[in-house]
């Protein structure tokens, strides 16, 4: 995911890592999309070896250089099969450990203390809300640089609806575990 999203960043125009990570920082990208500082430069270091990007100017301000990077043709082609790939693999990721977690509740002689349960699904729901207020906060902040279109608006919703989904889902178990007690 790192490699797409330089590479599509480095189309729009030739940048520095610290510009990459400051873009993706202020749009809050690099939340939902889990990429950290550090996997930036990581990748670009890995994409200039393997020629989808090449330094095209080196600037310096005081005793600090940095690098301005720009894709290549070669790039523009592994943009393309990333991008193509990012449209074919399964999207939807289930949690797994929750159900797993679920299923052990419907077991006999389940030992575990429901009200521990229950904070720790409160936890949860805390979590996604406040990740929930992140996308929110994004959307509101990306507005304000671009003219947002219709695509980026269906993503915004799309992960709006999925935290939404799962701050439901927690809250019914959670229901569902206090009636039961």
């Amino acid at each position: 995911m790192t490699r797409l999203m330089v590479l599509g960043m480095l189309r729009t125009k030739p940048m520095s890592g610290y510009e990459l990570q400051q873009l993706l920082q202020v749009s809050e990208v690099d939340k939902w999309a889990g990429i950290l500082p550090g996997s930036i430069y990581h990748a670009l270091k890995k994409m200039d070896k393997e020629g989808f990007i090449k330094v095209a100017n080196v600037e310096s301000t005081g005793h600090r250089t940095k690098a301005i990077y720009e894709i290549t043709e070669e790039g523009e082609r592994e943009y393309e099969k990333l991008l193509i790939e990012s449209f074919r693999e399964p999207s939807v990721k289930l949690p797994v450990l929750l159900y797993t977690g679920l299923s052990m509740l419907n077991m006999p002689h389940n030992q575990a203390d429901p009200k521990k349960i229950i904070k720790a699904i409160e936890d949860q729901i805390e979590e996604l809300q406040a990740a929930l207020a992140n996308i929110r906060t994004g959307q509101e902040i990306k507005a304000q640089y671009i003219e947002v279109n219709e695509l980026t608006n269906l993503t915004f919703q799309n992960m709006i609806d999925q935290y939404q989904l799962q701050i439901d889902f927690l809250e019914r178990i959670k229901n569902t575990l206090i009636i039961r007690e």
